[in-house]
């Protein structure tokens, strides 16, 4: 029998699954995809096309890592949210497709979006 971790591992995996097969970065439009650990969370923009990671951001990097020090986890998302969206204006990304990777559209996964729409970015 499984335990309980490992279902929830399984049932994100699927959910995963499925979205992928309808979701696709392009040049124009890349593919916003999150990840969230229990700690961390992290975001990439990647290019499905050429198989390509564009730009990322992640709570545990270096440059963010110092001022984050003492804060939730829910402002560790809106700060890598605000990240992520600088970084690909630099690189002239404008719109994205949100992968959610399997995570429920909810709390820091949220948050994360809503601090990308808020610093330009598109979706």
């Amino acid at each position: 029998m499984k335990d309980k971790s490992k279902l929830k591992r399984d049932a994100r995996i699927k959910k995963k699954t499925r979205i992928r097969k309808r979701l696709s970065g392009t040049s124009e439009r890349p593919r916003l995809v999150v990840y969230r650990s229990n700690m961390h969370i992290s975001a990439q923009i990647v290019n499905d096309d050429n198989h390509e990671v564009i730009c990322s951001a992640s709570s545990f990097a270096k440059d963010l890592r110092a001022s984050l020090k003492d804060k939730s986890k829910t402002e560790y998302s809106l700060s890598v949210g605000k990240s992520i969206a600088e970084k690909a204006k630099a690189k002239g990304v404008k719109a994205v497709v949100f992968d959610r990777n399997g995570f429920i559209y909810h709390g820091r996964v949220k948050a994360l979006a809503d601090a990308c729409r808020k610093n330009g970015l598109e979706f």
